[in-house]
């Protein structure tokens, strides 16, 4: 394959990118000790720069709840570093793999290698925890990484190019600039896999690129994630869980539940009680220091634009006590918003939110809310609240998402021993522990024939033993 890198905004990439090409084939499968010591050494870059990554995610951010960036972001992080660091062993070790009958003696193993060199287009979000997790995963496979920071997060990005680099060498772990022209020019390069977390939209143009070399992908996406209130559900339980799962970092979160169906009956009063839930976690101050600002101005207009048209539609807004307070924008904090008897043709309901808006909808029935999520694109996550098990099941059979928390939100993107990736528009792919490793891995069949067999009947001049051995295959087939 060619591995030129002819586009001239990456043209500073080039020494450094063909360096950890050479290194990954000159050395390609590092032991366990020293994936074991790169996994120590980017936990040593977290733990020196906790409170700095701390500030400088605030500072990007205008405001970013420090609680929020510890147990969303640091904690994360470490979580998986200690559990890739527990379990790599394992998971290095060759598989057994069941030999069928007609070639025994032989026997079949399954040997995991690194696939090379990495690249990881990582989002601003939550740059910390989705820039690394990823890179956890690859280099416990013994890849070498090349990561690209979000422009959105200047100061992060800064920060983490240079303590990366004072604990690795540019062929083990490389921090990119965030310049235009190598954000636009990143998935260009025939990495061996390529890792992007984002939009949609420039998830699309990151396949278009990568597909020219033919570039292995990790799309991990996002869309409409709903949240499903059965008619079994305790409301108040069911608001406070929801309210968490949309307001945490201030709805920019790929998982966040996106809109709400609920049994027609109960749309007022659920969305009343949501509202009572989010006064009640971040109160109407927007000088709340547990409550997260816009990343943008940009996107914080956009979000003003999906309020408005969905009120110029008859939609009813539900704010906190004082929406119209300056100090929202001038803080950069966009007030919790619920918009109910949201419709189909609002533009809250056309695209991703990634704020903390909050549509609610009304359904007749079961199969209507089934229905209504499986009109659109496959979402990222789903979230059902209830009691009744055969609608739950229901539910789960029906639908098609790239995970499910069932009473709650969120919480099974936490579970480190399950895959997390999206399906169909929302991604594909996944990663997280073990299923990181493989991610990053390639499982290669390996056959060790034994002197004992009669594979050699195979091979000409053919005569009756090809038909005695026949028989004998299909006999055992």
């Amino acid at each position: 394959m060619d591995r030129s890198l002819t586009s001239a905004p990456l043209a500073a990439l080039e020494d450094p990118f063909h360096a950890m090409v050479a290194r990954s084939r000159a050395e390609p499968a590092p032991g366990l000790a020293e994936r074991l010591d790169r996994l120590a050494r980017l936990r040593v870059v977290v733990a020196d720069n906790e409170e700095r990554f701390r500030q400088a995610i605030s500072a990007d951010f205008g405001h970013r709840s420090a609680v929020e960036t510890t147990i969303a972001e640091t904690l994360l992080v470490f979580s998986e570093i200690r559990h890739a660091t527990k379990h790599l062993k394992t998971w290095m070790a060759p598989q057994r793999v069941a030999t069928a009958l007609q070639f025994l003696p032989a026997r079949n193993r399954l040997i995991p290698q690194p696939l090379g060199v990495v690249g990881i287009i990582a989002p601003w979000n939550y740059p910390l925890q989705l820039t690394l997790a990823p890179a956890i995963g690859a280099i416990a496979a013994g890849n070498r990484v090349i990561i690209k920071p979000s422009e959105l997060v200047p100061h992060f990005s800064a920060l983490l190019k240079e303590a990366v680099a004072q604990k690795f060498d540019a062929t083990e772990l490389l921090v990119t600039g965030i310049e235009d022209e190598i954000a636009k020019a990143f998935a260009t390069p025939p990495f061996d896999h390529l890792v992007f977390t984002g939009s949609a939209r420039v998830g699309r143009l990151v396949a278009e690129a990568a597909g020219r070399n033919l570039t292995p992908l990790t799309l991990e996406l996002g869309g409409k994630s709903p949240a499903i209130i059965d008619v079994s559900a305790d409301l108040e339980e069911a608001a406070e869980r929801v309210a968490y799962g949309k307001l945490l970092n201030a709805g920019q979160t790929c998982i966040a539940p996106d809109y709400v169906l609920a049994p027609e009956n109960f749309v007022q009063a659920f969305a009343e009680k949501v509202r009572a839930q989010m006064r009640r976690m971040f109160g109407t101050d927007p000088a709340n220091k547990d409550y997260t600002a816009i990343i943008s101005d940009r996107h914080y207009a956009r979000l003003e634009g999906l309020v408005a048209d969905a009120a110029s539609r008859g939609a009813k807004i539900l704010q906190p006590a004082k929406p119209d307070d300056p100090n929202w924008k001038a803080h950069r904090k966009f007030p919790p918003t619920l918009v109910v008897g949201a419709t189909e043709g609002m533009a809250v309901m056309q695209e991703e939110i990634f704020g903390p808006v909050l549509p609610v909808l009304g359904y007749r029935d079961p199969t209507d809310a089934i229905a209504f999520v499986n009109r659109r694109d496959r979402p990222l996550a789903l979230y059902w609240f209830g009691k009744d098990r055969t609608a739950r099941d229901e539910v789960l059979s029906r639908t098609v998402s790239g995970g499910v928390t069932v009473n709650d939100c969120l919480f099974h993107f936490t579970q480190i021993n399950q895959p997390m990736g999206g399906v169909g528009a929302s991604g594909t792919g996944a990663y997280h522990g073990e299923w990181g490793f493989r991610t990053f891995s390639k499982l290669k069949p390996v056959f060790y024939r034994s002197k004992f067999n009669r594979l050699a009947d195979l091979y000409p001049p053919y005569g009756g033993k090809i038909a005695r051995l026949e028989k004998m295959i299909r006999f055992m087939s």
